[in-house]
């Protein structure tokens, strides 16, 4: 055996945790054949038969199912016995076509030829079906008696040629039986059915006793592709019969067949014994159908090893956080949460336990350190998407239950990219004017007011660690992406309001709505000013007399610290003001104006040190934003709510990442829509 310069090892070893059966699978060189016809013995009323020959190995690597690496059958130790091979159809013993006549092996291929023998239906069915056309394939069974190993880097001599390593050579195996299937993997072959004669097979009788136990009992079917072209069939003369001679065979044999179905079937199987008479079953196929049904069935779930829906996993999931069931009764339907139901305490351990489990991953019945179970549920595929799911669920929940005031001060549009877009208010700068007498309208004309905005992302990333699965804490680790919802929302009010209280040209005397003093100090009276100011906002710009028409706009929110909330609701719920004609207050009752007026916002940002100009004093009057918009906010493709995603990890991070994002902007609109009242 030949020897690495390198190390003085050999190069073969003895391959080891390998499958003991190959799949041959026919490659690019192999090809199949057919004979030609052949004329029936004179005197014989035997019709004649179809042969078949192919070659179906060349001596190639071949990639097998089960095995690591490419794998070579070394022809030089491949054993073939010298009796006839069955060739069944789908490897079903029941199911004969016929049997080898002539099996030969060389050093650089394997060809294999036959006769269709059968007299059942399965036979009948091959021939007539390929001559119809249809392309019926071949399939090769063998056992790797032994195996070697070739590693990367050396090379073997196999089948005439060297053979790269890394790469399986089996240097003893055992070729076995051959089918008829309706597909292989090379359809690069083709075969013909012709007509043949009993004369050409040999006689099986003259050949030795075999000893050995048949090598077909264990072995694997191999794809070898056994493509049938259509041929005109030989039409031959059957023997002469009678018409009643023909009727009482019949009649016969299928007594015999439904006698020995019935035998089969006892009355422990009644609905194989209908199917079987109905629709013609042959005994043999009768009999598999019965010893099928009686084999013991796995149970679907053990003990040890349960098996759970993806979905079932995800929805026990949610209710593990605490998302409410009404949420999640739209998303996974009753059936899903109430299967759910029992796993509705699940911690991290168990989630990534049965994420393995449902894929078929094995994992240790014992959690001990987690390296195993850890292991095999980040390679499944369910772990990661029940993470993300639930993780975007938990946000999302988080998010729309943030209260978020920017919503109902500023008007909300929809941007398709992170460039600066530019918003244009057409203004009236005449209005309806009477038609003159000849029917003739006056042009109106519209000057444009150009306000400008852009998106931008706001986000970050989490990263579930082997830490958080050991600790076992579910919704500690959901606690992450719940704080995320609560940051998207908050970020977009903290953009807001801190354009809000630093944009000085926004609210200026200039602009007509700014008021300052000592009686702007909240209150009824200051409300009521601060009404008129707003009320009294101008079309403009310009300086033409119409462009000095009111616009008249109504505010709808009155907008305070909370400092002021509690004198804001009192002031909006109450039907009476207790005040004299100098404002002090008295006992005789007094109209209150301005109740439930004003829808109350009130915010911490408005008075927190952490913005610059905020106010503990100072409060608003917004319009409505649908009507008059002071502010925008716009929305990437108009998506509102946080998006969470999966990303990959590098090798020195041991954990699953996600990562948060939302794409949004604020920027001011017109002043008209808003009066600041500094409250000094």
């Amino acid at each position: 055996m030949p020897k690495s310069l390198k190390d003085n090892k050999p190069i073969e070893a003895e391959a080891e945790s390998v499958p003991s059966s190959l799949r041959i699978v026919c490659d690019d060189a192999a090809t199949i054949q057919l004979a030609a016809a052949d004329e029936p013995i004179e005197g014989e009323d035997k019709p004649a038969l179809r042969k078949f020959s192919m070659t179906a190995y060349t001596g190639g690597a071949m990639r097998l199912g089960g095995w690591p690496y490419p794998v070579v059958v070394d022809l030089a130790g491949m054993r073939v016995t010298r009796k006839s091979r069955p060739i069944l159809k789908d490897h079903d013993r029941g199911s004969i076509v016929g049997h080898t006549d002539d099996i030969t092996i060389n050093d650089k291929s394997l060809v294999v030829a036959g006769v269709i023998s059968g007299v059942g239906t399965t036979a009948q069915e091959v021939i007539a079906t390929s001559e119809n056309g249809f392309p019926w394939q071949a399939s090769l069974g063998a056992s790797a008696d032994k195996v070697v190993f070739i590693p990367e880097g050396k090379i073997a001599q196999a089948n005439g040629r060297e053979q790269k390593g890394p790469v399986y050579i089996a240097r003893k195996s055992t070729l076995g039986e051959v089918s008829f299937v309706a597909l292989g993997a090379d359809d690069n072959t083709e075969a013909r059915v012709a007509a043949g004669n009993y004369a050409d097979v040999e006689d099986p009788g003259n050949e030795p006793e075999e000893t050995d136990t048949d090598p077909t009992d264990d072995l694997e079917p191999v794809n070898a592709s056994l493509n049938m072209s259509t041929k005109p069939k030989t039409e031959t003369k059957p023997a002469e019969k009678s018409p009643v001679d023909e009727m009482r065979a019949e009649a016969a044999a299928e007594s015999r067949r439904i006698s020995g179905i019935r035998k089969l079937c006892t009355e422990k199987h009644p609905d194989i014994e209908a199917d079987a008479i109905e629709q013609g079953w042959s005994i043999t196929k009768t009999e598999l159908a019965v010893l099928r049904s009686e084999r013991p069935k796995a149970p679907e779930q053990t003990q040890n090893s349960p098996r759970h829906d993806r979905v079932v996993l995800e929805a026990a999931a949610c209710l593990s956080v605490g998302i409410e069931e009404k949420v999640l009764l739209a998303s996974y339907g009753e059936k899903t949460l109430n299967a759910a139901d029992p796993f509705r305490h699940i911690g991290l351990r168990e989630l990534v336990a049965e994420c393995a489990r449902s894929e078929g991953i094995d994992v240790p019945r014992v959690f001990g350190d987690g390296t195993a179970t850890i292991r095999a549920g980040f390679s499944s595929m369910s772990l990661p998407s029940i993470m993300e799911n639930v993780m975007n669920k938990t946000l999302l929940a988080a998010y729309q239950n943030t209260p978020i005031a920017a919503f109902d001060l500023c008007s909300v549009g929809t941007v398709t990219d992170f460039k600066e877009v530019a918003r244009y208010r057409l203004l009236g700068t005449g209005g309806f004017e009477q038609v003159a007498p000849d029917g003739e309208l006056k042009h109106g004309k519209l000057s444009e007011q150009k306000y400008s905005n852009k998106a931008d992302t706001y986000g970050q990333i989490l990263t579930l660690t082997r830490h958080d699965i050991i600790n076992d804490d579910l919704s500690a680790f959901m606690d992450i992406p719940r704080q995320m919802g609560r940051s998207g929302a908050e970020s977009i009010d903290d953009l807001f309001f801190t354009l809000l209280l630093k944009n000085a040209g926004f609210f200026s005397s200039a602009n007509a709505n700014l008021l300052q003093g000592a009686d702007t100090k909240f209150g009824p009276d200051a409300l009521t000013v601060a009404k008129t100011t707003f009320r009294k906002q101008k079309a403009g710009p310009g300086g033409k007399p119409k462009d000095q028409k009111p616009i008249n706009i109504r505010p709808e929110y009155l907008v305070v610290p909370v400092e002021l909330e509690t004198e804001a609701e009192l002031l909006m719920g109450s039907s009476q003001l207790m005040i004299d004609a100098q404002g002090s207050p008295t006992k005789i009752p007094v109209d209150n104006p301005h109740r439930n007026k004003y829808r109350i916002i009130s915010t911490p940002h408005l008075s927190d040190s952490y913005y610059p100009g905020a106010s503990a004093a100072a409060w608003y009057l917004f319009a409505n934003p649908n009507v008059l918009p002071a502010f925008e906010i716009v929305f990437l493709n108009g998506r509102r709510t946080p998006i969470i995603e999966r990303v990959e990890m590098p090798p020195n991070t041991l954990g699953m990442g996600f990562r948060s994002y939302i794409d949004f902007g604020v920027n001011s609109q017109d002043h008209r829509a808003a009066v600041k009242v500094a409250g000094e």
